[in-house]
């Protein structure tokens, strides 16, 4: 079992799925692992973790005794995926209304309720909100009491976690979510499961369309 701290890990896939994510690291360019270690003071340890799961979402190519280059995904690949997740998360949120638990609605309402989102220009906001984002969908899967389906979720979730932070910036868009999430969670608590599946289902596809905005306006067409 690897001993490395997973912050030091995640942080370096996170500032290379943004940096992605931009454009500033292209399509077909090469990643250096010792030029990364040395950038973030790591060993290849948790380098090698990091690319491993871009890779895993297809942001990164890993080719033996090639190397490590960036995957080129169309943005129309991106929406397939996401066209997909949400189809899965309507599922995981008509499921939840009707077989969560008391505890694990009144688990999934004080999230809701403790958390204040803040602009996305303030420093740690978009952590923040990321950090809010992947626990309020973690316990909806766990809600459903179908293990298939929630591992199927979470897959999906991760493989296109690189990407997930990108739709955040801009538009109002982490405040938009914000009360996005709300009306999933007050049509649960209602029971209305298919007006929480319809919901849920136009919350990740805005999210789809805001990622698209977002590189469209980076001048990125191709990733």
């Amino acid at each position: 079992m690897s001993c490395v701290s997973p912050t030091l890990t995640e942080t370096i896939r996170l500032r290379l799925a943004e940096e992605i994510t931009a454009g500033h690291l292209t399509p077909g360019s090469e990643i250096d692992e010792s030029a990364l270690a040395e950038r973030f003071g790591a060993s290849r340890t948790p380098v090698r973790e990091a690319l491993r799961e871009l890779a895993a979402a297809g942001m990164v190519e890993i080719t033996p005794r090639r190397g490590v280059r960036v995957a080129r995904v169309t943005l129309e690949e991106l929406g397939e995926l996401f066209e997909l997740l949400a189809e899965t998360e309507a599922m995981c949120a008509r499921f939840a209304t009707w077989r969560m638990t008391a505890n694990e609605r009144f688990a999934l309402q004080q999230l809701q309720e403790e958390f204040h989102p803040r602009p996305e220009e303030e420093e740690g906001a978009l952590t923040a909100y990321d950090n809010y984002n992947h626990r309020f969908h973690q316990m909806l899967y766990q809600g459903t009491h179908n293990r298939v389906l929630a591992e199927h979720a979470a897959g999906l979730r991760q493989r296109l976690a690189p990407y997930r932070r990108a739709q955040f910036r801009g538009d109002r868009r982490i405040e938009r979510s914000y009360a996005e999430h709300q009306a999933v969670l007050e049509r649960m608590l209602r029971g209305a499961g298919e007006e929480a599946a319809q919901l849920m289902r136009a919350h990740m596809l805005s999210a789809s369309a805001s990622l698209a905005r977002y590189i469209r306006g980076l001048g990125v067409t191709e990733r």
